[in-house]
Parts: C-alpha cells; sequence; structure tokens
C-alpha cells in the first residue's frame, strides 16, 4: 500500500492516476450507451416511459399510482395496492400519464403555453387550498398536499398539463352537433319498445359435487390469485381519556365562585325585558294620529294595513338592546310606558316608531347564594375545558419525547385496549362486527400510520381524547391456499359450472334456431333451471327507472330483431340467454321535446367523441417509447416482490 501511495505521487504516477480516473469515466458514459440509448440503468433505470422529450420516471408512476388509489379507497375503503393493480389500476395510471404527457408534449409544439401565474391562479381557485376566510391560505395549501404525499413542483406540474389538455382539446370539442337526420334517429329509438324473453343458466347448478384433485384446485388457485387476495388489516392499541381522569381539578372553590360573581356582576343584577310590536312613519304627525287612534280603541296592524305599512316585533330585549336597535329615544320611550299601552312617539335613523309594549318581564338581582348553583356550573365547564386540554398537552409532550403508549396511559390513569384486526372499512376482518366506536374518527389516519407512533386526537363533538397507535399491521396479499381451501374449493365448482352452464347456453341456442321457443329450449336440459322472464319494456321505462340497466336488459336494447345472443354473468355465476322477438318503432311528431333532448345529448356524445380522436391522433404524432423492464420493476415494487 505504501508502495502505491509513493507512485500516486511521483511525477510519473500522477498521469497515470488522472489518465485511470478517465479511464473510469468513459467506461462509465459507454456502458450507459451500450445500455440503451433511451434508458439506462439497472432493470431499466428510473424511467418508465419517454414521451417526445419528456421522461416519466418511476417515482411518478409510483406517485400516481399511490394517489389513484387514495381517490379509490373513497369509494372502496378496504381496497389494496395488490388489489388495485389486479384489476388493471396501475396500466390505467400508466396509459394516463403517457396521455396528459403527450398532449403537454404537443401542445408545447405548437406553441401553447401554461405560465407561473396562470398555474398560480388555478391553484388560489381550488377550495381545499382556502382558509377559513375564503382565501388561498399558505399553510392549508401545504397540509393539503402532506395529506396526499405530493409536492408542490407535482402540483404544479400536473396543473400545467390539464391547463395544456384544455387549451388542445376545448377546441376540438367546441360546438360539436350531430346532422337533423342522425338527431332524429336517434331520438325515434327513445319511443322505441322491446318484447322478448331472458333465461339464465346458473353455474351453480352445473357445478361438480366432487372435489377436485390437489393438483387442479393448485392450477386454479395460482391462475386466480387475484380473486383471493386479503384487504389489509390493522390493529390498534388505544386508551381514552376525558373528565373522568381529572379528579377534582375541574371543581371549582368558593373563593373562585366568589370571584366569579364579582366581575360579572351585571349579569346577576336586575333586569327587565320587554315585548313590543311597532310600526314605523316617516313624521310626528302621523305617528301621533296612529297612536291617538289605537288608544280609542284601534288596532296597530290595521292602522298599518291602512297605511299600506307593516309592523315589526321585538322580542325580549334590555333597554340597551332596544337602544341599538333602534334609538335612545325610543327605548326611552318603550320602558317608560305601561304593559299593553303605546309608547309616546320617538325618532330613529328610520323614522317615527309607534310601539305597543306587549309584554314586560322583570328579573331581580340575585345574591350570590342565589347564583351560587349556576355559577359553579359554568365555572366547572370552564375548568373541565382547561384541565382537559392541560392534559392532552401534557399527552403530546409524551408522545414528542418518545414515550411508549402504556407509558403515558398510566400517567393519565387510563387502560390501553387493543382491537382486534380491522380492515379500512372500520370493521372487523372475517366479521360483520364494527369497530369500537371511539377508534373509528381516526380510522383512516390510523391506516397511513407506521406501526409505534402513537397519536393523539379529540374525538367529536369535544370532552374526550384518543390516543391511539397502530400496533400490528398485516399486508394486503392473497391468503395462503391451506387457509381458504373451502373457498377456492367452492370458486373451483363455479368456475367448472360455468363451463358446464356455456354449453349448455350453446345447446340452447341451436334449439332456438331449430325453431323452438326458448322456454321449450330451457326445459329440454337435463338440469332444473329457474323459468324464463318475458320481457316487453320501452326505452322510457328504462331510463325512467334512473337505476343502471342490467346487462341482459342493455344486450336485448342492441340486438337485431329475431336474434338470439347468449351473455355470461359476472363472477362466475352463470349464463343469459336474450331472446329478441318483436321490436315496435315509436312515432316522433316535429315538435317532440326528445328531439331537442337528443340533439343536445349528441352533442355533448360528439364533442367527447371529437375529443377522443384528437388525443388518439395527438398520441400517434408525438413519440411514445415505453420500458416494460421498469414498469414490471414498478410493479413488483408496488407489490412488495423482489
Amino acid at each position: 500500500m505504501q508502495f502505491f501511495r509513493n507512485f500516486f505521487k511521483s511525477k510519473f504516477g500522477v498521469p497515470v492516476t488522472l489518465a485511470f480516473v478517465a479511464l473510469i469515466g468513459f467506461a462509465f458514459a459507454t456502458s450507459d450507451v451500450a445500455m440503451n440509448s433511451t434508458f439506462g440503468g439497472i432493470a431499466g433505470g428510473e424511467r418508465v416511459a419517454v414521451v417526445g422529450d419528456e421522461k416519466i420516471s418511476s417515482s411518478d408512476l409510483t406517485t400516481a399510482a399511490a394517489s389513484a388509489v387514495d381517490s379509490a379507497r373513497q369509494q372502496n375503503p378496504t381496497i389494496s395496492m395488490p388489489v388495485f393493480i389486479e384489476q388493471g389500476g396501475l396500466d390505467d395510471v400508466l396509459d394516463q400519464l403517457l396521455e396528459r404527457t403527450a398532449i403537454a408534449v404537443y401542445a408545447k409544439n405548437n406553441g401553447l403555453r401554461a405560465g407561473d401565474n396562470l398555474v398560480n391562479s388555478e391553484i388560489m381557485n381550488i377550495p381545499a387550498f382556502r382558509g377559513a376566510d375564503g382565501n388561498f391560505d399558505q399553510e392549508a395549501y401545504r397540509q393539503a398536499l402532506a395529506s396526499r404525499r405530493l409536492t408542490d413542483a407535482q402540483v404544479r406540474d400536473d396543473l400545467g398539463q390539464g391547463l395544456l389538455a384544455q387549451q388542445v382539446l376545448v377546441p376540438a370539442a367546441f360546438g360539436a352537433k350531430a346532422p337533423d337526420s342522425i338527431i332524429r334517429r336517434y331520438a325515434a329509438l327513445r319511443k322505441e319498445s322491446r318484447e322478448g324473453s331472458i333465461a339464465i343458466l346458473p353455474s351453480a347448478v352445473f357445478a361438480p359435487s366432487d372435489d377436485p384433485s390437489a393438483d387442479a384446485l393448485q392450477k386454479f388457485y395460482t391462475a386466480n390469485r387475484g380473486d383471493f387476495i386479503r384487504p389489509e388489516r390493522r390493529q390498534i392499541r388505544y386508551f381514552t381519556f376525558g373528565a373522568e381522569q381529572l379528579g377534582d381539578r375541574a371543581i371549582p372553590t368558593d373563593a373562585e365562585i366568589a370571584a366569579y360573581y364579582r366581575e360579572n356582576s351585571a349579569q346577576f343584577a336586575a333586569i327587565e325585558r320587554r315585548t313590543v310590536t311597532q310600526l314605523i312613519v316617516p313624521t310626528q304627525q302621523a305617528a301621533e294620529a296612529i297612536r291617538n287612534r289605537v288608544r280609542s280603541g284601534g288596532s296597530l296592524e290595521q292602522a298599518a294595513r291602512e297605511a299600506r305599512l307593516s309592523t315589526t316585533t321585538i322580542d325580549n330585549a334590555t333597554k340597551a338592546e332596544f337602544s341599538s336597535q333602534t334609538s335612545s329615544a325610543v327605548a326611552n320611550a318603550i320602558f317608560a310606558a305601561e304593559r299593553g299601552t303605546v309608547a309616546a312617539p320617538a325618532r330613529s335613523g328610520l323614522g317615527f316608531h309607534v310601539a305597543r309594549v306587549d309584554a314586560i318581564d322583570r328579573q331581580a338581582a340575585r345574591t350570590l347564594d342565589q347564583a351560587r348553583s349556576e355559577i359553579r356550573a359554568a365555572l366547572e365547564v370552564q375548568k373541565r375545558r382547561t384541565a382537559l386540554t392541560d392534559l392532552a398537552e401534557l399527552v403530546d409532550g409524551l408522545i414528542q419525547e418518545g414515550a411508549a403508549l402504556p407509558e403515558i396511559a398510566a400517567e393519565v390513569g387510563a387502560q390501553v385496549q387493543t382491537t382486534p384486526a380491522l380492515t379500512a372499512a372500520g370493521a372487523v376482518y372475517g366479521t360483520q362486527t364494527r369497530a369500537p366506536d371511539a377508534i373509528l374518527p381516526a380510522l383512516q389516519t390510523a391506516f397511513e400510520m407506521d406501526e409505534g407512533e402513537p397519536e393523539i386526537t379529540e374525538i367529536p363533538p369535544g370532552g374526550t381524547f384518543l390516543v391511539f397507535e397502530t400496533a400490528d399491521i398485516t399486508e394486503s396479499a392473497a391468503a395462503p391456499l391451506a387457509e381458504i381451501r373451502d373457498q377456492v374449493i367452492a370458486a373451483y365448482r363455479l368456475s367448472e359450472g360455468s363451463k358446464l352452464a356455456k354449453a349448455a347456453a350453446d345447446r340452447v341456442l341451436e334449439r332456438l334456431k331449430d325453431g323452438q321457443t326458448l322456454a321449450a329450449a330451457i326445459r329440454a336440459e337435463s338440469k332444473p333451471l329457474p323459468a324464463v322472464d318475458s320481457i316487453n319494456l320501452s326505452r322510457q321505462q328504462l331510463e325512467q327507472s334512473g337505476q343502471r340497466v342490467p346487462a341482459p336488459l342493455a344486450l336485448m336494447f342492441s340486438m337485431a330483431e329475431g336474434t338470439a345472443k347468449k351473455l355470461e354473468a359476472p363472477s362466475n355465476a352463470g349464463w343469459f340467454i336474450v331472446d329478441l322477438e318483436n321490436i315496435e318503432t315509436g312515432t316522433l311528431a316535429d315538435n317532440d321535446p326528445a328531439l331537442e333532448q337528443t340533439r343536445r345529448e349528441l352533442a355533448q356524445l360528439f364533442g367527447r367523441e371529437y375529443a377522443e380522436q384528437m388525443r388518439d391522433a395527438i398520441k400517434d404524432d408525438v413519440e411514445i417509447e415505453r420500458n416494460e423492464t421498469a414498469i414490471e420493476a414498478v410493479r413488483k415494487a408496488l407489490l412488495g416482490e423482489r
């Protein structure tokens, strides 16, 4: 080693060392070129795709996939990344990334821009980023991004691409309309009715009763692992604390009660409140005339109607409140009058008030002893709130110091509890039992936490605090075959039954071709099958139902008259046979409202179609190169595979 050190310091060693360093750099550069002119590095490198000159990194795809799963959880709380990927979600996310990037590249190549000011304007207009005053709030913006694990740069880039897409696609779809001949044709379809029949061949009827061989079951399980993915489950440790942990800290002393009485003496002084009905007129002469009329036995309301005015009522107000709502002169006049009489007219900024005193509520002053129970109750609420806040701050401090959950619970005198394994939907895994009510407000947060990191939150509507942590995480994955053998066998039987039901459906279709009715063709099967349903419906009836049209009915309304088709039911449930016997076309007047409705709907449909065609044309125009190796690496990383 000393020899090499001395050599590197010599006049011959220095140039040799520099040449060696240069050789290493050249080797790195050439190896990168040799790997791929576009992609580089181990397992395809960081780039999952290149769109034009824009590169989409593996972190971009990972972030987009995580965001998509978060969004999907708004509808399905138990969905996990493996389930999302199994359902093709990652492919959809990548396609969206490629499309958005292609549109942005095309827009920039054609001189369109989305500058910082335009992006800033979009950010400021997003409601989630506004504060309590309705204006953009930097802290709200930061918290919203942190909750979605996004950076400012990512948000700005996404908004910029969206603005470019608007500039490209909106003009393509704007002003789209359909020819009148097409409008009339589609409007006439609304009046159409169809008659036929639908039969179902359930897989369960044809399913084998024998258990499959171990080899067949294993092959079926391997091919359908995605159907047996369990949701992520978490056990949560928690405790709650509230007023029961405060002891005598929330009980006010006699000295505190006396001090409160002194500091709020106006609250316990004698007070008078009055309810009045009043009429406001522009002149004093008019006010005096109305007052005299009422004093002579007339009605204030009748006088108001004759003058084409209206009366108003002020309920149970003090003299100070009357003064603030009207004027001090009006308040003095009202409180000088007796109950049931009309006060002397007095002026405010609105005019002269003619006020009738309807009710008087006088409350005498209260002594300390008389007000003691009321003061004690008020102070208990105040002291309880303060003591709970102090206790919560103590707990938060212990959390920041890294104290364990049992230590924190012991400090406040609470008992730690542990939930069974829970799903993100708030159910005990494998049962219909709900999670404990105390943990439900924090469940979403608990499914975003790492293990052993306590947090504190207040349980609405207040008065109780929850301290919780994730105790155990079971990742979403396909259940081992040994644990769900019966479930897999049932699914295998249903799958085999679906194959046999399909063969039966083909036989039924052959009988229909020979002229048999659907009912007769179904009866010809050796298995006991459900009766055939006769259908006679119009399109308007389907639309008015307000529900999603069942797939067999949707098929019936897309078939040609006199034909029959088969349709697979979801989840290997069986096969439908749809037999369309007759189509009745409806009549359409020139002024039928359906024409205008169809015109609007087709305009929207044509606009979407033009925009879709524009997207396809852009993707053909902008060169897109995918790195399947890197994409597969991201897929495995998201699934937790090596």
